[in-house]
């Protein structure tokens, strides 16, 4: 009995696996058109593609017509010159088909892989244009979901159902067609059961459908749960609040159903194999039976017969397939509907055509009556991205409102304020993490949006309170900054950055792996490295987004030593934390509500009273001794002596 071939049960069995509710997917209009023409740098892969899957197809149903000419007319004709002649040609072909297999299998992996490159690399490049609006928003797991599971899902339209289609649909006419014009009679007879195996199939597809979208689901849970567990924050998380039981009875339930679903998936997949069979197996009971009686009666040859049962083999893994090609195409594109839908997310950060280098000088900075109102959800997110059924449709409100400053060469500017009076918006303005809304931003007299990225970037260097470190060596970490810096010049930085000592006391050295975001380092040491980080990229343009907030007494007191030499020389922008930052600026800028409402010296503003004199009073007070405060050294109303500068705070 012939059997249905692997490679056509598993292409039927992986359509039954198809999520059939994407038969009703919208699917936005040019999609497809889309599609063909990302894949236009591989026509002619593509096109010799399908001539070797036509030919494979052509040869696999030559073979039958062989036999029946080897038992024909050379076994029962008795002519053993023709049966080795025949038995040659089944060689030659058998031998064709090996080699057009390799071929085929390279035109695939070569048109697969080579879509998956361009389009991660398409939708990688995209997604680091974004603004960090985007990044706030969206699901990390969705977002690598899009450059793994829907590329994958994309390519497979050129190679798996591509090729299955036409393999599929050339054999099914070129069996047929064999089939009818060795018996119309058999070969009608042997179709009639043909529902008796598609109506079952469609039902066990339906509930593989269900079940498998539930397993990727599921899945989908248990990664995301992984993830947040896994990483060192989740799990400090865990160990400080939650209960490893909990956790283990939450992930065990989830696992099982994922167990519960694979045995039931295996079951299906069995059942399906086995009515795949047994109706193979009915077809050629029949042929044989009524083929039998016609070849005793001498209308039938014994060949034909032996063809005859020999093609319904290779006829209903592919009809099966075929029943099922509206699920295997809607899948496709929507998978490349989904990579394409994050591409079609408009890039808020983007390079002016005629974009110029700013000057690499010492540098001024200018803010022109700036406003600025964070973008809404539609303009940098999906849905889809965010894990919800409808993006947020609220209107941002403005956050900036006619902020005005300048900031010479070498000066330090400190930005002070209450708590969301958009200070860190402000500063996250200058390195163009967002643009302006209304105003301009300029350096060196240059509007930084017609300024080229690259140079702005080299221009511009930050620290921010939680100094980011890839899961890296300490050396990795800092030629982020300068990809060519030398050893000496790292050290240079990590000496300025006053941790050299503790890098040379370290057995690996610079080699050291600092771990998942460099949590295997004290909130000092990541700083530090940062700001070596940021001596190694000697950038004219210092940003600091309170880089000490978070840090002990004598962590900070090492962060300050190493941020006056990071500051030395350079224009900065700084959000105050400390007494001492506040009092060496050249300039404060008092916020409140977006707006600067106050401007001047540490002197000047004192005087003048207001809100700077009051947060003065609340916040940084408290950083002077006891001593220094109760001796009355100080002031929030200008009228007696500032207090000594060299007195070393106290966090």
């Amino acid at each position: 009995m012939n059997q249905p071939g692997g490679a056509a049960f598993a292409m039927a069995m992986r359509s039954m696996r198809r999520d059939d509710s994407l038969k009703g997917s919208q699917i936005r209009p040019g999609t497809a058109k889309r599609m063909f023409r990302f894949a236009a740098p591989y026509k002619k892969t593509l096109a010799w593609f399908l001539v070797l899957i036509a030919f494979d197809s052509m040869i696999g149903v030559a073979n039958p017509l062989i036999y029946r000419s080897i038992i024909n007319q050379g076994i029962i004709g008795k002519n053993a010159h023709l049966i080795v002649l025949l038995a040659v040609l089944v060689g030659v072909l058998a031998v064709i088909e090996a080699v057009l297999s390799i071929f085929e299998r390279y035109a695939s992996a070569k048109v697969g892989e080579g879509l998956i490159y361009d389009m991660r690399s398409k939708v990688f490049a995209h997604i680091q244009e974004m603004p960090i609006a985007f990044f706030t928003r969206t699901q990390t797991g969705a977002l690598i979901s899009r450059l793994n599971n829907d590329v994958l899902g994309a390519q497979s339209a050129f190679t798996n159902t591509l090729s299955s289609v036409v393999s599929n649909l050339l054999t099914v006419i070129l069996v047929l067609g064999a089939m009818f014009f060795l018996s119309w009679q058999i070969t009608l007879a042997s179709l009639v059961i043909v529902p008796l195996f598609i109506l079952p199939a469609k039902w066990v597809g339906k509930r593989l459908s269900v079940i498998t979208r539930e397993s990727y689901n599921l899945n989908a849970s248990l990664t995301n749960t992984m993830t947040e567990r896994f990483n060192v924050a989740g799990a400090i998380l865990v160990k400080l609040f939650g209960s490893p039981k909990q956790e283990l009875t939450g992930f065990q339930r989830r696992a099982s159903r994922v167990r519960d679903i694979g045995i039931t998936q295996a079951m299906y997949s069995r059942f399906f194999f086995v009515s795949l069979i047994l109706t193979a197996s009915i077809a050629t009971a029949i042929v044989y039976g009524w083929g039998g009686i016609l070849a005793v009666k001498g209308s039938l040859s014994v060949g034909t017969l032996v063809a005859l049962t020999a093609y319904l083999g290779r006829l209903y893994g592919p009809l099966t397939s075929l029943s099922n090609i509206q699920v295997d195409i809607m899948t496709a594109l929507v998978s490349f509907d989904r990579v394409f839908e994050v591409l079609d997310l408009p890039p808020m950060i983007k390079e002016a055509e005629d974009a110029t280098d700013i000057e690499d000088k010492e540098s001024t900075i200018e803010f022109k009556n700036v406003d600025f109102t964070y973008p809404s959800a539609k303009d940098v997110s999906l849905a889809s991205l965010e894990s919800v059924a409808v993006l947020d449709n609220k209107v941002s409100q403005q956050v900036l409102f006619n902020v005005s400053f300048r900031a010479e060469p070498g000066d330090l500017v400190a930005l002070v304020g209450p708590s969301g009076a958009g200070k860190t918006t402000l500063s996250s303005l200058l390195p163009r993490l967002y643009d302006v809304t209304g105003g301009s931003i300029e350096i060196n007299g240059l509007d930084i949006r017609k300024a080229t990225l690259s140079s702005l970037n080299s221009l511009v260097g930050v620290v921010t309170q939680d100094a980011h470190l890839f899961h890296d060596s300490i050396r990795a970490n800092l030629l982020y900054a300068k990809a060519d810096a030398s050893d000496k010049e790292m050290y240079e930085a990590l000496k300025g950055a006053q941790i050299k000592e503790l890098i040379d006391s370290l057995e690996d050295g610079l080699d050291t792996v600092v771990g998942d975001r460099g949590y295997r380092l004290s909130g000092g040491e990541k700083q530090r490295i940062a700001i070596a980080r940021l001596l190694l990229k000697a950038p004219r343009i210092v940003v600091l987004d309170e880089a000490t907030a978070h840090l002990d007494s004598e962590s900070e007191l090492q962060v300050q030593e190493a941020l006056k030499l990071a500051l030395q020389g350079r224009t900065s922008l700084v959000i105050a934390h400390r007494l001492s930052t506040v009092r060496e600026a050249n300039k404060i800028l008092v916020l409140e509500q977006g707006r600067v409402v106050q401007s001047g010296t540490h002197k000047q503003l004192l005087k003048e009273g207001g809100l700077y004199s009051e947060l003065y009073a609340i916040q940084f007070e408290k950083q002077m001794g006891a001593a220094d405060y109760e001796s009355g050294s100080s002031s929030v109303n200008g009228t007696e002596e500032e207090p000594d500068p060299t007195v070393t705070p106290v966090a």
